[in-house]
């Protein structure tokens, strides 16, 4: 019975807790531009001075204001779509020139896309101030079982540079900021050869995370700070929308990045449907599911065991469904907004038909 008790706390605070101190998801209107984009770095081109900066990022557990400001904006045209991200950082500084390898051991400014929202097979792309990249692809969130991350995966056409507002790499002086701006062809989120992949007027889940290290200067030389046993001091995330934990790859619970076919400087509008909010729900019963996994070494046989057995979404008290099956489980949620079926398996892939 103590097992049991302890288990439900944990759950009830994993579950429930968290969320809330997490707010609801962000939101970005992303429009179309007809003009060309020059990708240097700045933030010159008449199209970038049409559309607003989003709102500054917070720290990734969504509760402490970060040390730095951070922002973006996003366009969008029939090849390309368009980030500009503006990191306010008074000592710039990067030594990775690698490709491919772990780049935010710098501080870094990160782009992680998942294009249908079912949280399976999403991309991510690293860029430290060198404009070195390290572009991944991610076949499922960390947590599931029989993930893969494939990093031998490039963004093929990617375009991307960056302008410091001050000097890199010399600490006898104070920086303002520094600039990345890529555009990502869209092909990059092709699965199949005649596959139209762009968003018009459409959603995508995407978020942006920022990772800063505090530092030291030896020789005349920046390097990640160490405490006094010698291990590196562990390091600031700042995130567009934050997830509530420290753990970035919890896709449900990214941004939303809508499509608007209207053009830059035109207004233009978007509110995040009721089944995604059942959606939301849903994963807090798959991550509660998980959770009772670690302690039984088996899944729950009812949603009576994990906590609840409903959930309410916009004043709606909703029933799931539990299906076991013997690879492992379906959480069922017929929708009562647009009556679709939503799905939930067990390795978090989401379905909706």
């Amino acid at each position: 019975m103590r097992l049991r008790i302890t288990f439900m706390l944990f759950v009830f605070f994993s579950t429930v807790g968290i969320s809330q101190n997490l707010r609801d998801p962000s939101i970005y209107i992303a429009h179309k531009t007809l003009q060309e984009i020059e990708i240097d770095g700045r933030d010159f081109d008449k199209a970038w001075g049409q559309v607003n900066w989003s709102g500054d990022y917070i720290d990734i557990e969504g509760i402490k204001t970060p040390k730095y400001r951070t922002q973006m904006k996003i366009l969008w045209d029939k090849k390309y779509l368009y980030i500009l991200a503006k990191l306010e950082e008074p000592h710039v500084w990067g030594d990775i020139t690698e490709r491919d390898v772990v780049i935010f051991y710098n501080n870094d400014f990160e782009v992680f896309v998942d294009p249908d929202g079912d949280t399976h097979n999403y991309y991510e792309i690293e860029t430290n101030v060198l404009n070195t990249a390290w572009d991944l692809f991610i076949t499922k969130p960390y947590r599931e079982e029989g993930n893969a991350v494939i990093n031998d995966w490039d963004v093929l056409g990617l375009k991307s540079a960056i302008h410091v507002n001050g000097t890199l790499n010399d600490p006898t002086d104070i920086d303002q900021e520094w600039f990345i701006e890529m555009a990502i062809p869209w092909s990059t989120f092709k699965t199949g050869y005649s596959q139209d992949v762009i968003p018009s007027d459409q959603f995508w889940r995407l978020n942006f995370s920022r990772v800063n290290w505090q530092h030291d200067i030896k020789n005349g030389e920046y390097q990640r700070k160490k405490d006094a046993n010698g291990k590196f001091l562990p390091e600031y995330n700042w995130v567009w929308s934050p997830t509530g934990v420290i753990n970035i790859h919890e896709p449900e619970k990214w941004g939303y990045v809508y499509f608007s076919s209207k053009e830059a400087g035109k207004q233009d509008s978007f509110t995040i449907s009721n089944d995604e909010k059942i959606k939301w729900e849903m994963y807090k019963l798959h991550r509660a599911q998980k959770a009772y996994y670690e302690v039984h070494n088996s899944y729950a046989a009812t949603l009576d065991d994990l906590i609840t057995s409903s959930i309410i979404v916009e004043n709606q008290t909703l029933r799931p469904m539990l299906e076991n099956h013997i690879t492992g489980y379906n959480i069922i949620i017929i929708s009562p907004f647009t009556k679709k079926t939503l799905v939930l398996k067990e390795d978090g892939k989401f379905i909706s038909k």
